[in-house]
């Protein structure tokens, strides 16, 4: 299939700026695959289309405050750094701006000493490989010194950094977040809970590659960045539960969606405790294994997850009520409505 098969008007505007105060309240779009019909929701209500005996699973991976900025030792030039994931101890795969600045021996220095590191690889696209150093824990001084790694879309400052979390975020280790799962508060899933639906949570760490647009003609030639997944051996046995009793697998996000189509994968068509790295690209036509409803954000023209979503639903309705998201004025991406596809 032709990238420009997943294309629609977008106007810029659309693109959510800011989050909204209350995370319940975005709107939602409910999509029946079925029968194509589309209805227009507030997020909250989406307890109403759960049932009990279902599944809602959701990624709990936490988003690290991975942009830091800081200078070269020798020259004393600005850097500015992405940390995308762990390589070793103390060393990781980064993003470098500009890129060509840094090359292997080069040390940059961030905080006044507080933390440093040195170019220990190159890699391509502006990616190096950066061994740091510091005194006492990384992460509280990454906390310290770093900032949200937000979309190259969203131009507005973020207020909250939690807000760019989900509630139940919990394991660290992400560029991105799960965006999906921003619309939940506590006391929804608290809500969902006493209905009888159960709540399952795997981790999937986001990478670039989420925004990386695709560059090839046809998507078949495009390659998706790996990103590190782990689902425990309780939350495979909850899955395999709900299955044998008949109850549905609904999925928060693109990345959970990823993460249990992998293992169904791997495990024809079971769920295992599992760990690894996963580039499994999901577009028309792909039998989905794992999962029977689906909730995502609307997402940008020509994107790997417009194509996930159109082969779940079908591309011809994910287009039509893309179309009538774009009447209607829905707000798209990271801070934006959502959709429940059942």
């Amino acid at each position: 299939m032709k990238v420009e098969d997943f294309d629609f008007n977008l106007p810029e505007k659309l693109i959510a700026q800011t989050p909204l105060k209350d995370r319940s309240s975005s709107r939602l779009m409910v999509l029946n695959r079925e029968e194509g019909t589309i209805q227009h929701e507030t997020f909250r209500s989406v307890k109403e289309f759960l049932k009990p005996g279902d599944c809602l699973v959701l990624n709990n991976t936490k988003v690290l405050p991975a942009r830091v900025f800081g200078i070269k030792k020798d020259t004393g030039a600005k850097v500015e750094v992405l940390l995308l994931h762990q390589q070793e101890e103390d060393e990781w795969e980064v993003l470098v701006k500009p890129a060509r600045k840094v090359k292997i021996g080069t040390e940059i220095d961030f905080g006044e000493g507080l933390l440093t590191a040195t170019c220990t690889g190159e890699k391509d696209h502006g990616g190096r490989i950066l061994k740091f150093r510091y005194d006492g824990i990384f992460y509280e001084i990454l906390s310290q010194l770093g900032e949200m790694p937000l979309p190259p879309y969203i131009k507005e400052q973020l207020e909250d950094k939690d807000r760019y979390q989900t509630v139940y975020a919990k394991e660290e280790g992400s560029a991105a977040a799960p965006t999906a799962g921003l619309h939940f508060t506590t006391d929804l899933l608290q809500e969902i809970e006493e209905m009888g639906v159960h709540i399952a949570y795997i981790t999937l760490h986001v990478g670039l590659g989420t925004f990386r647009p695709v560059s090839v003609e046809s998507i078949e030639n495009h390659e998706m960045h790996a990103e590190f997944y782990h689902v425990d051996e309780d939350t495979a046995a909850l899955l395999n539960q709900v299955r044998s009793n008949g109850g549905r697998i609904i999925t928060v996000g693109t990345t959970s969606t990823r993460t249990l189509e992998t293992i169904a994968r791997d495990y024809n068509g079971k769920f295992m405790q599992a760990s690894g790295w996963t580039d499994i690209f999901i577009y028309p036509p792909y039998e989905f294994k794992a999962i029977d409803g689906l909730i995502t954000n609307f997402h940008l023209p020509k994107s790997t997850l417009i194509m996930l979503i159109s082969a779940f639903a079908g591309r011809a309705i994910v287009l039509r009520a893309y179309n009538e998201a774009v009447e209607k004025e829905y707000r798209f991406f990271s801070f934006g409505d959502a959709m429940l596809i059942l």
